[in-house]
């Protein structure tokens, strides 16, 4: 298979030195944060929009679903298209895109128009995030690329963390309307830095048809693995974390406003492990380790988290649990986007695409499996730790298969 980076992108990535330059991504970073904040923003806010529009919370939330669906099925496909017509077009295209379904969702009034526009929005995701992730990973120096992603990746969950109580305090001033107008203003606003910071970069020749490059990715072997173990990480990650505010009302006997607080404590160490398993990726790698050497460290985190945040003696340890977790969470997402963007550089945003569609389908998984336990608590740690522990083994044969090579460092 071979390998056709963008050439400006690749000249940059040559030239540039062994430092992170962070300003030169502020307007993907920005678009990054943005998405985080959509993403997180829309649950809270579903019982205001049921009721405001005349619908149940659960015909709300098929809004929510079709972002999902959406985004599962058409970001390989659109990944395809970044990889062969350039980063810059797809960027634009995403975020133009963004910037409608966001006004769509606030003028409407209706069940029909809000899907459609979550709808939209889903494949404005599709088209911009995996783009974002591979001009990320092609234009990084290669010393700090883990860092590079874990930053992106931090600022995403800075959407959980700072935006989405940004955006509630918005919508009890001003209504839910007013959050996703101030959604398509902050895109709109990042456009003019991404036709400035992305450069545009000639189509590349097709090396196969169009199934087949979409199907690409499942060819290489270290990606193919890569793919599986990232279903079954997640499907104990967000499976899991599907039934988490049950358990622990259940436990506990929480109210909303302590829920809340456990959704900062899940975005918080979203962002811990994104930064920290970035910086730690690159000094592992430069010491001459696999493109993703710490994956099965995660794993095994992510099952002591799971453990401890289910069955942990005490509210406070439970909460130890839930950072553990996610702090794993994080900083196995950022690992797997610096091993996508690393062993095939021609498939940098196909990759990163089927990452997040196989994410879904580990989650819609992993919560199928929990839920088919009648006690969902017994679920969690079954399904949640085993998953958990297989996915660290999965990633220590990922990691021991796949060693640095030339091709790497370009």
């Amino acid at each position: 298979m071979s390998s056709l980076p963008d050439a400006p992108s690749h000249a940059a990535d040559v030239a540039a030195p062994d430092r992170l330059d962070r300003l030169r991504y502020a307007g993907v970073f920005m678009l990054l944060f943005l998405f985080g904040t959509e993403t997180f923003l829309v649950s809270p806010l579903l019982p205001t929009i049921a009721k405001d529009i005349d619908v149940s919370e659960a015909a709300a939330a098929s809004s929510v679903t079709a972002y999902v669906l959406v985004y599962a099925v058409c970001a390989p496909f659109l990944g395809v298209l970044s990889d062969r017509f350039g980063r810059r077009r797809a960027l634009v295209a995403g975020s133009l895109l963004f910037v409608v379904s966001n006004v769509g969702a606030a003028v409407s009034t209706g069940l029909a128009l809000l899907v459609v526009s979550r709808a939209v929005a889903g494949l404005a995701a599709a088209s911009a995030g995996p783009a974002i992730w591979a001009h990320i990973a092609e234009t990084a120096p290669d010393r700090v690329r883990g860092r590079a992603l874990g930053l992106g990746m931090a600022l995403f969950s800075c959407g959980q963390v700072v935006g989405v109580p940004l955006g509630g305090l918005l919508a009890g001033i001003s209504g839910w309307r007013s959050a996703f107008l101030a959604l398509a203003i902050g895109t709109a606003a990042a456009v003019p830095l991404l036709l400035r910071q992305v450069r545009p970069t000639a189509p590349q020749p097709a090396p196969v048809g169009a199934v087949k490059a979409v199907l690409s990715g499942w060819a290489d072997p270290s990606l193919r693995n890569a793919l599986l173990v990232n279903t079954v990480f997640n499907a104990a990650n967000l499976g899991a974390y599907t039934f988490l505010g049950a358990v622990l009302v259940h436990r506990f006997d929480l109210g909303v406003s302590e829920l809340g607080l456990i959704g900062v404590v899940v975005g918080a160490g979203s962002v811990v492990g994104s930064t920290a398993g970035g910086w730690l990726g690159d000094r592992a790698r430069a010491a001459g380790g696999a493109p993703a050497p710490l994956l099965p460290l995660w794993g095994v985190l992510l099952a002591a988290g799971i453990g401890l945040a289910v069955a942990g003696p005490g509210l406070p340890v439970a909460v130890i649990g839930v950072a553990l977790w996610f702090v794993a969470s994080g900083a196995f997402v950022t690992d797997q986007q610096t091993l996508a963007g690393t062993v095939a550089p021609a498939l940098r945003a196909t990759s990163s695409a089927w990452l997040t569609s196989t994410m879904y389908a580990g989650t819609g998984l992993g919560a199928w499996a929990v839920g088919a336990f009648a006690d969902v608590t017994t679920g969690m740690l079954t399904i949640g730790v085993s998953l958990a522990l297989s996915a660290a083994l999965g990633a220590l044969l990922v990691s021991a298969r796949r060693r640095p090579s030339a091709a790497d460092a370009r």
